[in-house]
């Protein structure tokens, strides 16, 4: 069972519940996970490898904003209307990883307020840590040379 990243910081009872949904997967290096856009219908906690985040930036190539390893959500966007990717994702080494079909943890998650209530505090600190990291790498690329730090 997954002991860091996200089910680190649930209940073991709430651990046991999501992992009875998961599925193990794998993705090959360089393989796209999801287009930012496209419709968010599955998130991934990652077992073992890395995952590259990006953003589309027009004119240019798109902005790595983060890189992920074992332990790490993948997707969150199928938490918040209207359901699509805010970010690209694609695999930077061979990635195992449990994924998990937004509509049965939601499902889940209406039958069980703590277990909502867990999930819904860790996504809000990812979603506020990736968009630190988004600020940071978009100013580290596109912001002039000594335009300062980031508060």
């Amino acid at each position: 069972m997954v002991r860091t990243g996200a089910f680190g910081a649930l209940a073991k009872k709430h651990q046991e519940q999501l992992m009875s949904l998961a599925r193990e997967v794998s993705f090959a290096i360089d393989e796209r996970i999801f287009n930012e856009g496209a419709k968010a219908d599955h998130f991934w906690i990652i077992h073992t490898g890395t995952v590259a985040l990006d953003v589309h930036v027009p004119g240019r190539r798109a902005a790595v904003i983060e890189t992920l390893g074992a332990g790490e959500l993948l997707g969150w966007s199928w938490l918040v209307p209207p359901h699509h990717w805010h970010l690209g994702a694609q695999a930077t080494s061979p990635v195992r990883a449990y994924e998990f079909d937004a509509a049965a943890v939601s499902e889940l998650c209406g039958k069980d307020p703590e277990l909502r209530q867990e999930l819904l505090v860790y996504v809000a600190a990812v979603i506020a840590g990736r968009l630190r990291s988004a600020r940071v790498r978009l100013l580290d690329l596109y912001a002039p040379y000594g335009a300062g730090e980031v508060p």
